[in-house]
């Protein structure tokens, strides 16, 4: 079942149960998702152009956390952090601290890197390797650690 196909029987689902949050959540992605095949003028069959536009979201619902959590708004926070948790849930796991480490290790060598000059083809390389699996934040400030080490 491909991820779109999945969101269309969740939706259905958390209208069945009347999970409002779920079934909001779910619209604003497959929104998302029809937005970008309109603007693109394609169609999205595979699941890694999906990914992206999850992880696209996920990012936006994050940096309103961080607003949100200024004003203090408990009820809009709560609910974000709800969908924050269940867009994370149709993204691919996750590399741990270590894996992340070790493929950023790596291609520093396959790249021959010494210095925070050769970031950008480090970044280039890794970028591929983990596409969907690492936020890019996270990779960068990997690679500075490393680099700087």
């Amino acid at each position: 079942m491909s991820l779109k196909e999945q969101l269309q029987d969740d939706l259905k689902l958390a209208m069945k149960e009347k999970d409002i949050v779920r079934k909001n959540a779910v619209q604003m992605l497959k929104a998302a998702i029809l937005n970008y095949e309109k603007d693109k003028m394609v169609v999205l069959d595979d699941d890694a152009s999906v990914v992206e536009i999850i992880a696209k979201e996920l990012k936006k619902r994050k940096s309103s956390l961080v607003e949100y959590e200024k004003s203090t708004r408990d009820d809009l926070i709560n609910e974000l952090k709800e969908e924050i948790e269940i867009l994370t849930g149709y993204l691919p796991e996750q590399l741990s601290d270590d894996e992340l480490i070790q493929v950023v290790s790596d291609t520093i060598n396959e790249q021959k890197a010494t210095s925070i000059k050769d970031m950008g083809k480090v970044m280039t390389a890794i970028i591929s390797k983990v596409k969907g699996k690492a936020e890019n934040d996270r990779v960068s400030q990997m690679i500075r650690n490393i680099l700087n080490s």
